[in-house]
C-alpha cells in the first residue's frame, strides 16, 4: 500500500484551475520527485497534499487514511512536513526559535534528541543557534527550513525548490543530506527546477505540464528519455 496517494486532484486559486486531475504515489521509504516548468502546477501539487491549498476536487490518502480535508495545521501531526518554496523561516526570531516552531505540537523528550539529529545534520545551524534567521544566507536559511520540517519528526517530508537562489557548494551539501535523511527511513516529495539534481537522488519521477502528470516513469528512464533532455536536462 502506498504510504501517500493522490488521485485526480484539482486545485483552483480563484477561477484558475492549477492541478487539472493530478494523481501520484509515494511508496514508504522512496524519493519521488515532480519537475516541470513554472507554472506546471508542481508546488501547488505539494500545497493541496499539505493541505495549504486545497482540493477542489479528487481524494489524498496517506498511511490508508484520508487526508484531503484535512486543515493545514493538522498536516504535521498527521506525518507530513513542508519546507516551502522560498524558505519561509521567521526572520526575526533566532535558528533555535524557529526550529522549536517545527515542534510545536509536540512534547517530551523526544523533542530534544530530534533538535541533536537536526544538528547533527546541519553543524552549521548549531554554530548560528542564536542568531536571527533573517541575517542568515540563503543557504543557511534552507538548511534551516529543511530541519523545522524534520522537528516535526515526519514520515513523508516535502521539499520545493530546495536549491533555488542557493551557491552552488551548498546546494551540493543540501542534497547529500536530503539522502540522509532518506537513508534514516523519512520518504521524500521533492519539487526541483534543477532536473539533474532530482532524478540524481529520486527512484521515480512525474513530469508535469499545465497542471497534468505528462510522464511518469523510474528516474533513469526519464533521464534517458529525450524529451526530457531536451526540456528539462539541457541537453
Amino acid at each position: 500500500m502506498p504510504l501517500l496517494e493522490v488521485s485526480d486532484v484539482r486545485a483552483h486559486y480563484g477561477s484558475i484551475e492549477a492541478l487539472k486531475g493530478v494523481s501520484l504515489t509515494v511508496e514508504p521509504g522512496e524519493v519521488v520527485t515532480l519537475i516541470g516548468a513554472n507554472g506546471a502546477g508542481k508546488s501547488t501539487t505539494l500545497r493541496s497534499i499539505s493541505g495549504l491549498t486545497p482540493a477542489t476536487s479528487g481524494r489524498i490518502v496517506f498511511e490508508d487514511h484520508e487526508i484531503t480535508r484535512v486543515p493545514a495545521h493538522e498536516m504535521p501531526a498527521r506525518g507530513i512536513a513542508l519546507a516551502p518554496e522560498g524558505r519561509h523561516c521567521f526572520p526575526r526570531m533566532t535558528v533555535r526559535e524557529n526550529l522549536d516552531l517545527g515542534a510545536y505540537r509536540r512534547r517530551g523528550q523526544e523533542v530534544a534528541a530530534d533538535l541533536e539529529r537536526v544538528f547533527d545534520l546541519f553543524p552549521r545551524l548549531q554554530e548560528r543557534e542564536n542568531q536571527k534567521a533573517g541575517t542568515m544566507s540563503g543557504g543557511e536559511q534552507q538548511m534551516l527550513a529543511i530541519g523545522r520540517a524534520l522537528m516535526a519528526r515526519p514520515r513523508l517530508l516535502m521539499l520545493d525548490e530546495p536549491s533555488m537562489g542557493i551557491a552552488p557548494i551548498l546546494v551540493q551539501r543540501i542534497y547529500e543530506t536530503i539522502g540522509e535523511i532518506n537513508r534514516s527511513g523519512v520518504a521524500i516529495l521533492l519539487v526541483e527546477q534543477n532536473a539533474n539534481y532530482a532524478l540524481d537522488i529520486s527512484r521515480r519521477g512525474y513530469v508535469l505540464e499545465t497542471g497534468r502528470v505528462a510522464l511518469a516513469n523510474d528516474s533513469a528512464e526519464l533521464r534517458d528519455d529525450p524529451d526530457v533532455q531536451r526540456a528539462y536536462l539541457g541537453t
